[in-house]
């Protein structure tokens, strides 16, 4: 199946932990997997087993926002040019499409392989973001060069987008929690640990989103039961202590097949999860958010910034679909 993931949760949640794990199962399947580290606090590369210096080398996507800008508006002509490109910008006629095997320029000088047990994944971080870059005057800007890429990502069968996002109202009023086919909610069975599950779930609802909770650090009966009373049928799986990612955690992982099969089978039960979403798939609608988002941040600020009217790079006849052309 084809899937854009979000892995979500509070500070300490162990959401990293969690995505991090989630894409070592998907790479030792075999499946290709670009994962996107967007969070304010970037430890998505060392969680996949990268040492500080390795980290510190990845190309930060904010950096490089005006190739990715250039190359993503292809020949649009709804775009009059990269300075007009806001975090919201959608795809039309003459944009360039990007997909998850692809060699292209943006993976040339975003991405780097990651190596994972045999297997390799594609890791893209958000970095160190300027006011400039984005035209947003605070640090939840920094997921704009994601927000971008997503939009302009077709996604194709046996293949997966996994990002560690921030959980913070940044992608409420961006519209990016909209773009994924699943969200994982990584909540502790404690009171501050399934707030965020409550905000999630009242903004996803009205947009037709798949949210499940991904319960951590459950201790015995008691942590279950409280999870199960906070969030009811949302409640996916559960993860409990693990020596290898506590071995992990200290830099020094066992091989992924030993870790313990409890937790196997439990990211397992996520993969089963963001695939049965597959075919419930709603491109037209998919867009029609897409659109929504774009117009509602350029009248709150985007015209003002660009001094231009981005109503304008919405096309009317264009639906992002899994078989469009690599340029639309």
């Amino acid at each position: 199946m084809n899937m854009k993931i979000a892995f979500v949760g509070k500070g300490g949640s162990g959401k990293t932990t969690l995505s991090s794990l989630f894409i070592r199962h998907l790479a030792a399947t075999g499946a290709p997997v670009v994962a996107v580290d967007a969070d304010i606090n970037q430890h998505l590369g060392a969680a996949l087993g990268l040492d500080d210096e390795q980290s510190a080398q990845l190309p930060a996507m904010g950096g490089r926002l005006p190739l990715i800008k250039d190359y993503l508006r292809g020949t649009n002509p709804r775009i009059t040019g990269t300075d007009a490109m806001i975090k919201t910008t959608p795809p039309g006629a003459g944009s360039r499409l990007l997909r998850i095997r692809e060699d292209n320029p943006v993976y040339e000088t975003c991405a780097r392989a990651v190596e994972l047990d045999g297997g390799a994944v594609r890791l893209m971080v958000t970095g160190p973001f300027t006011e400039a870059d984005l035209g947003v005057a605070c640090y939840h800007s920094k997921t704009g060069a994601v927000e971008l890429l997503l939009n302009h990502l077709v996604d194709g069968r046996d293949e997966y987008a996994v990002v560690d996002m921030t959980a913070g109202s940044d992608s409420f009023a961006s519209g990016m929690f909209t773009r994924f086919d699943m969200t994982f909610l990584v909540a502790e069975p404690t009171r501050k640990g399934v707030s965020v599950y409550r905000q999630y779930k009242d903004y996803a609802q009205d947009f037709g989103v798949d949210l499940k909770v991904v319960g951590n650090k459950v201790q015995g009966q008691d942590d279950l039961d409280f999870l199960r009373e906070q969030v009811g049928d949302d409640l996916l799986v559960t993860v409990g202590h693990s020596d290898w990612v506590r071995s992990m955690e200290k830099g020094r992982p066992p091989r992924f097949t030993l870790l313990e099969e409890t937790n196997h089978l439990a990211l397992k039960t996520l993969q089963e999860a963001a695939d049965a979403t597959y075919e419930r798939r709603d491109w037209e609608r998919y867009t029609r958010q897409m659109v929504h988002f774009h117009l509602k941040n350029a009248q709150s600020w985007g015209n003002e910034r660009t001094g231009a009217d981005l109503a304008a790079q919405v096309d009317p006849d264009f639906v992002l679909r899994e078989h469009a052309p690599a340029t639309a």
